[in-house]
C-alpha cells in the first residue's frame, strides 16, 4: 500500500495595473522566510487554514501582508505541484487576480518581506519562486489547471 501525502493549500493575490510599459504585478521579496528567501513572489500569498475558503484566505492575505480592503478578486487558475526531493509534500494553489482594492498596498510584514514593487508583467525580476513564474507565464492564457514539479 501506497503511504498518503499531505495536501498543502494556499492563496496567491497578484494585484495589477497598467503602467506606462503595459500591464505590471505587484511583488515582494522575500525576506526572513524559511522558503526562498531573497526571491521575488506574490506580494500576498499564503496558506489556507482550517475551516477557510481559498477565496477568503486570499482576501485575509491581502489584508494581513499589505494593509488593502476591498481586493475585487477574480480567480485565474489552479496549480498542483510536487517536490521531487518530497514526494509525499503535494500542494495546491489556487491564483487570483485583481485590478481594484482600497487603501494603498505596503509591507505589513517587515520580518517576513524585504520590499514590495511594482513590476512589468513581461520583465520579472529575478530570482524568482520558480512555480510562482510558471504561474505569471500563464496569468494572461485561457488555462485553468496547471502543475508544476513533475517531469513534461
Amino acid at each position: 500500500m501506497s503511504e498518503r501525502f499531505v495536501l498543502v493549500p494556499a492563496s496567491y493575490v497578484y494585484l495589477l495595473r497598467e503602467g506606462a510599459g503595459g500591464t505590471e504585478v505587484l511583488l515582494q521579496l522575500r525576506q526572513g522566510t524559511p522558503y526562498m528567501d531573497g526571491h521575488w513572489a506574490a506580494a500576498a500569498a499564503g496558506h489556507v487554514e482550517r475551516g477557510e475558503t481559498a477565496y477568503d484566505a486570499a482576501h485575509r492575505e491581502a489584508a494581513e501582508e499589505l494593509g488593502i480592503s476591498e481586493v475585487g478578486l477574480e480567480f485565474a487558475f489552479t496549480m498542483q505541484r510536487t517536490q521531487h526531493a518530497d514526494p509525499i509534500d503535494e500542494r495546491v494553489d489556487w491564483f487570483f487576480t485583481a485590478w481594484s482594492w482600497s487603501g494603498e498596498p505596503r509591507v505589513v510584514e517587515p520580518d517576513k518581506a524585504g520590499e514590495i514593487r511594482w513590476c512589468p508583467i513581461d520583465r520579472l525580476p529575478q530570482p524568482m519562486v520558480p512555480h510562482e513564474a510558471h504561474a505569471l507565464a500563464h496569468l494572461f492564457t485561457d488555462v485553468a489547471y496547471l502543475t508544476f514539479g513533475w517531469d513534461a
